[in-house]
């Protein structure tokens, strides 16, 4: 059973009234806004049985209206890289608002992680929406999107949906920043990441050039250090991957492969027993290891987020599709509908908890409660 609540958590002068939704189960809890759809907290049980924050985030609105690394949000319409911020379609050149480099990223410079989205409550969550006006950012056709957020159990699902009016490219993901260890919240948990264990199922990666575009190649994982299929540790493997870290697209799927619900990546913390666990059906998952965050952010209870203080996993269209023919389509046309899903499922391993079977579910919900209360009015 999933218990699903929302209150008025801030204003924004010219945008209007940012509304927080809670979505509490037995053993997680997820805090999501109306402003770009952001997934503002997950608590999740230890081995210790404690909950621990383990999404970065902020205090206040003014936080997320500053953020420019697009915490916690759904980026589009275009979510990675669109190389020189141009591509064609149908004949005509569309020409985009530049914002990395040279490049367009995660929609323009004002994409949909800055929108209010409109709420409606659904059975366990809640669907937020947005309408993408004709040459927003850029981009042809009004686009109608949406995303529907459910809790059940241990699992958070993101089910996307999109329409337009003329043919555009679409790619949207949620953009969250995690730390196993409960970073972020009043200042603890760990400053990095370098004790988590990741593996992605993928035989292959997109390697990129110097503006973090994929150069074209698809290449085998195999004898390189985005090898991934088994687990390993974060830090040492980072110390292997040229350039500052992890940025680079895996690929789940081929070309031209149906689009399925697939297993994707895992990310374990031994020191806490916790365990992310994501599939889509997305084609690919962008592994980011926070390799640009400087310090200078200062989030949830005071906490500075640094280099590697966290990881994305980025499900996915394989980026500047648009503009190579070779990727999978990421093309919407008019009649037809954009549909994707994730999953992210976060459970413990060696726990005390799952061991004493007997505990029972009023509990846990009050565990849950006391970690992060409702308001007083509730």
């Amino acid at each position: 059973m999933t218990d699903v609540r929302h209150w008025l958590w801030g204003e924004e002068s010219g945008l209007g009234s940012v509304d927080l939704w809670v979505l509490q189960s037995p053993s997680v809890r997820v805090e999501i806004l109306t402003l770009g759809a952001i997934i503002r907290s997950v608590c999740s049980r230890g081995k210790d049985g404690q909950m621990g924050d383990i999404v970065l985030g902020y205090d206040d609105l003014e936080g997320y209206m500053s953020d420019k690394r697009y915490l916690g949000a759904v980026v589009g319409r275009v979510a990675n890289r669109i190389a020189a911020g141009r591509f064609e379609v149908d004949g005509k050149e569309y020409k985009l608002d530049i914002n990395n480099g040279p490049n367009a990223l995660h929609g323009g410079l004002r994409g949909f992680d800055k929108a209010i989205w409109l709420a409606t409550a659904v059975e366990g969550g809640v669907q937020l929406s947005l309408t993408s006006p004709d040459g927003d950012q850029g981009y042809p056709g009004e686009v109608q999107v949406s995303v529907t957020y459910t809790l059940k159990g241990e699992t958070l699902t993101a089910a996307y949906q999109a329409s337009s009016t003329k043919t555009t490219p679409i790619n949207l993901t949620n953009h969250s920043y995690f730390n196993l260890a409960g970073q972020g919240v009043c200042g603890q948990g760990a400053a990095d990441i370098y004790d988590h264990q990741v593996s992605i199922s993928a035989q292959s990666y997109l390697p990129v050039d110097d503006t973090s575009i994929p150069t074209g190649e698809v290449r085998s994982v195999e004898g390189t250090p985005f090898d991934l299929r088994e687990p390993v540790l974060i830090g040492p493997r980072l110390k292997e991957v040229p350039g500052p870290g992890f940025d680079h697209n895996f690929c789940l799927s081929s070309p031209g492969e149906p689009y399925a619900e697939r297993h994707a990546a895992r990310v374990c913390h031994p020191p806490t027993g916790r365990v992310l666990e994501v599939s889509t059906s997305q084609p690919g998952v962008q592994l980011y290891t926070a390799n640009f965050l400087d310090g200078s952010m200062t989030g949830k209870g005071g906490a500075r987020y640094g280099k590697h203080s966290s990881f994305c996993l980025e499900t996915q269209n394989w980026p500047d599709a648009v503009n190579q023919a070779s990727f999978p389509d990421c093309l919407l046309r008019p009649g037809e509908e954009y549909r994707h899903v994730t999953h992210f499922t976060f459970t413990i391993v060696c726990s005390d908890v799952s061991q004493r079977g007997e505990e029972k579910e009023e509990e846990k919900e009050e565990n849950l409660k006391t970690y992060l209360p409702y308001p007083a009015e509730y």
